[in-house]
């Protein structure tokens, strides 16, 4: 039983096909973990654009694996599209890691990778 994230949806999506699930686990292992690290970079620079595109990218594959962190990461998307310079997202930004870093290592034992 998954901890960090959850496979309701994705089986829903995949039909029961299990080689699906297997790719879309995937597509998480491969993209998230490298958006989230471009997504740290980001804020730590500044980098409003940068900041809201990583996020903006990381948004539906955070909510199909159901990480529990998509209202944190839609408020560090905000920070960036909106440039809101005003706030510090990096509490936000902090519970987004952790949620991505701890699914990350879950998912890899659950699916060997």
């Amino acid at each position: 039983m998954s901890t960090y994230y959850k496979l309701e949806r994705v089986r829903e999506m995949a039909d029961g096909d299990t080689d699906f699930i297997a790719a879309l686990a995937d597509a998480f292992l491969e993209e998230v973990p490298e958006d989230a690290e471009r997504l740290k970079n980001a804020v730590a620079e500044e980098d409003y654009e940068e900041a809201y595109q990583a996020a903006h990218k990381m948004k539906p594959t955070v909510d199909l694996f159901e990480l529990g962190v998509l209202d944190k990461l839609i408020e560090v998307q905000d920070w960036g599209k909106f440039e809101q310079t005003d706030k510090d997202v990096s509490e936000q930004l902090e519970i987004v890691l952790t949620a991505v870093a701890n699914a990350t290592e879950e998912m890899r034992a659950d699916f060997n990778k």
